[in-house]
């Protein structure tokens, strides 16, 4: 018979996660602080549902992908994460919530972040009556040259 460890949260960054989800008008469940830990106590990085997903079963966490998938967007829509679709089939969740562009590796799906001033856009169209530009977000796709 194969034991699961139950995924614990320390003190002190627990108190740090609850602030994070109460300040973001989010209820502080198991499962949110969970998938927070995993996503914040690693810096800036970005995550897909189903790679959040396997990793929160590595951790031992019990959760369903559904509740990944939905906490994710709860937090996106909380400001805690920026949505960035890479392509029809992917989504990935950024860490870093200011402006900045991407490169996507295809050969490894990996994402990385280029710095705001590293992309230059210039010569946009006008945007239709009565619509302002809210942003523009460059995903510059990269493989290996070997």
């Amino acid at each position: 018979m194969t034991m699961q460890k139950q995924h614990t949260i320390t003190g002190q960054h627990d108190a740090h996660l609850r602030n994070l989800l109460q300040q973001a008008k989010l209820r502080a469940t198991r499962q949110r602080l969970g998938l927070a830990e995993l996503i914040f106590s690693q810096g800036e990085r970005h995550v897909t549902a189903e790679g959040l997903y396997a990793e929160a079963l590595g951790a031992g966490l019990r959760i369903s992908q559904t509740t990944v998938y939905n906490t994710l967007h709860q937090f996106t829509e909380a400001g805690l994460l920026r949505e960035i679709l890479a392509d029809p089939r992917r989504i990935f969740f950024d860490t870093n919530v200011n402006p900045h562009h991407h490169f996507l590796d295809e050969d490894t799906g990996d994402m990385e972040d280029i710095p705001a001033d590293g992309v230059s856009v210039a010569d946009l169209p006008a945007p239709p009556p009565g619509k302002t530009i809210h942003g523009v977000d460059v995903i510059v796709r990269v493989r290996s040259s070997a």
